[in-house]
C-alpha cells in the first residue's frame, strides 16, 4: 500500500507518520511506500524498512498535484492548509492553499482516470459551522461558516462528497475539533490558545488567555486525532453513503473548566501561570465557533474521543513531557 500525505511536517502529519511506521500496516494490508509532502521539507521517518519519497513545494501551484499523485498512491491523506487565524488575515493565501490547492489535487486524482480510485481523507474543521448555534450541534445542521477559513472547508466538503460521487475517488471528509494540546510552539490558529493555556502552564511558562473563561468549545487530543485519520482511511466507504463528512467526537468545556482540571491534575501553582489578557480580534472570531456538538453518527461508524478534559491533559503530559511537570 501506497500512502501520500500531503501537510505531514505539520504536528498532525508527524504523528501520522510516526504511528503508520510503528504499525507497518494499514487496514490489514502492509504498508510499500510512504510520498511526504508539505510546503517545508519533511523528515523521513525512522525505522522503516519501505522507499520514503520526501517533497517540499506549494501544493496549489499548478503542476504540483499531479506531481504528487502520479505515483497512484492508495491513500491520501490531505493536511494542508492555511490555519483559522491565517486566512483570515490573509483573504488571497488561504483561498489559494485551502480552496484552489484542495481542487488541484481533487482534478488530479481525476486526470489519472483508468480505474484509479484511491481513499482520500480530508480534514475539514468545525469552522464550517457558524452563528446562531445551539449548545450541542446535531448531524443535520446546517454548515453556514463565519469565516474565510471555514468556508474554504465547506467547499472542500462538498466537492469531495461531488467527486465520491462521480467515482473519481473514496472521499472521507473528518471535522477535527480544535486538537488540543497541541505540541511545540504556537501557531497563527486563532484556537492556538485552547492548547497554550494547558501546554506553556505545564512546562513551567506564562500563557495568556485572550477571551473570556466562559467561552465553551470542542477539543480532542493529538492521539484522538490519529485515531480519526487512521479509521478514516479504513473504513468501508459503503458505510457512509452519499453522506462522505463527519463531525468528530470530543469534549465540550469551558475555559474555565480546562483550567480547573488543570489546576486538578497538576496544582495551583501551574494554573497560576496563566493571565488573561483580552484580544478584541480573537475574541469576534472566537465567539462565531461552535460550542459542543452531538456527533453520534461519527460515533456509531466507530470514531472515537477521550471521555474529560483531564484525560486529555494527562495523556499530553505522557506523550510529550515524559509523565512530567515542570516546576
Amino acid at each position: 500500500m501506497h500512502i501520500l500525505i500531503l501537510g505531514a511536517a505539520g504536528m498532525v502529519g508527524r504523528k501520522l507518520l510516526d504511528r503508520l511506521v510503528r504499525d507497518c500496516r494499514l487496514g490489514g494490508e502492509t504498508i510499500t511506500r510512504f510520498t511526504l509532502h508539505d510546503v517545508v521539507a519533511p523528515e523521513a521517518p525512522a525505522g522503516t524498512g519501505v522507499p520514503v519519497s520526501l517533497s517540499a513545494s506549494d501544493f496549489s501551484l499548478p503542476g504540483e498535484a499531479e506531481r504528487l499523485v502520479a505515483a497512484r498512491p492508495d491513500v491520501i491523506v490531505h493536511l494542508a492548509a492555511i490555519v483559522s487565524g491565517e486566512a483570515e488575515a490573509d483573504f488571497d493565501k488561504g483561498y489559494r492553499i485551502n480552496l484552489d490547492g484542495t481542487r488541484r489535487l481533487f482534478d488530479a486524482v481525476r486526470a489519472i482516470g483508468d480505474g484509479y480510485r484511491p481513499r482520500l481523507v480530508f480534514t475539514s474543521s468545525i469552522a464550517v459551522f457558524g452563528a446562531p448555534m445551539p449548545d450541542a450541534i446535531g448531524d443535520e445542521y446546517l454548515t453556514a461558516p463565519l469565516t474565510s477559513y471555514g468556508t474554504q472547508k465547506a467547499i472542500g466538503e462538498l466537492l469531495l462528497s461531488d467527486y465520491t460521487r462521480r467515482g473519481i475517488f473514496d472521499g472521507v471528509g473528518i471535522r477535527l475539533p480544535t486538537i488540543c494540546v497541541r505540541p511545540g510552539k504556537p501557531n497563527k490558529a486563532a484556537s492556538g490558545f485552547f492548547s497554550g493555556i494547558i501546554r506553556e502552564p505545564l512546562a513551567g511558562q506564562e500563557a495568556i488567555l485572550p477571551v473570556s473563561d466562559g467561552v465553551r468549545h470542542w477539543h480532542a487530543s493529538p492521539r484522538a486525532a490519529i485515531g480519526f485519520l487512521l479509521h478514516a482511511a479504513t473504513i468501508d466507504g459503503a458505510r457512509l453513503g452519499d453522506r462522505r463528512n463527519l463531525t468528530m467526537p470530543g469534549v465540550a468545556v469551558t475555559v474555565a473548566e480546562q483550567i480547573e482540571a488543570l489546576r486538578r491534575v497538576a496544582g495551583d501553582a501551574v494554573a497560576a501561570r496563566i493571565r488573561h489578557q483580552p484580544d478584541p480580534v480573537i475574541e469576534r472570531i472566537v465567539a462565531g465557533w461552535p460550542r459542543g456538538f452531538d456527533p453520534r453518527r461519527a460515533i456509531e461508524l466507530g470514531f472515537t474521543a477521550e471521555p474529560d478534559f483531564e484525560t486529555i491533559i494527562r495523556a499530553h503530559i505522557e506523550d510529550e513531557l515524559g509523565g512530567r511537570i515542570a516546576a
